[in-house]
């Protein structure tokens, strides 16, 4: 009996497969545009089928793809995201400790020279202290958008120092 029920489990999952595969594989294309991802997704779908015993529509097989693939693209982001991350430390160890002294005094030197002088002092309680914008604008006694302002313009003028000295 249990011989014959999987015997129709493997025809009807057979049938789907050949009706629905050129379905999947070009939705799978249309979202991965990988050849080689699309293919493996599509396959893996229907082992995952296989494995649960499943015979499903067409309606689930290509929501099953579908997902299988948002979760692909979310998967390559975060490996995107993390190079790109070992990227910018091996940057950063290339740098020599010359290096990193002089930008370090270069950006002291224009926290020193930046106008208002209150926008020193926001940059000093955010960046040295960690003090948020709330706990700051409590303290200046003026308000959050206004401490953001000053620490905005701040920053537009390291920036500035900074291209103009390196």
């Amino acid at each position: 009996m249990c011989y014959r029920r999987c015997m129709k489990d493997n025809e009807a999952l057979e049938t789907l497969f050949r009706t629905h595969y050129r379905g999947m594989y070009r939705l799978a294309m249309t979202l991965l545009h990988d050849e080689a991802e699309s293919k493996d997704v599509v396959a893996d779908v229907f082992v995952r089928m296989a494995e649960a015993g499943r015979t499903e529509g067409a309606g689930y097989l290509l929501a099953a793809v579908r997902n299988r693939c948002l979760n692909q693209l979310r998967n390559r982001s975060i490996q995107q995201r993390i190079q790109r991350l070992y990227l910018l430390e091996q940057e950063v160890e290339a740098k020599s400790a010359e290096q990193l002294c002089e930008e370090s005094r270069l950006l002291e030197q224009g926290i020193g020279q930046l106008e208002p002088p209150v926008c020193r002092q926001v940059v000093r309680l955010h960046f040295e202290q960690g003090l948020t914008f709330r706990e700051i604008a409590q303290q200046l006694c003026t308000s959050e958008t206004t401490i953001y302002k000053y620490l905005r313009r701040a920053m537009n003028q390291l920036r500035q120092h900074l291209n103009n000295e390196l």
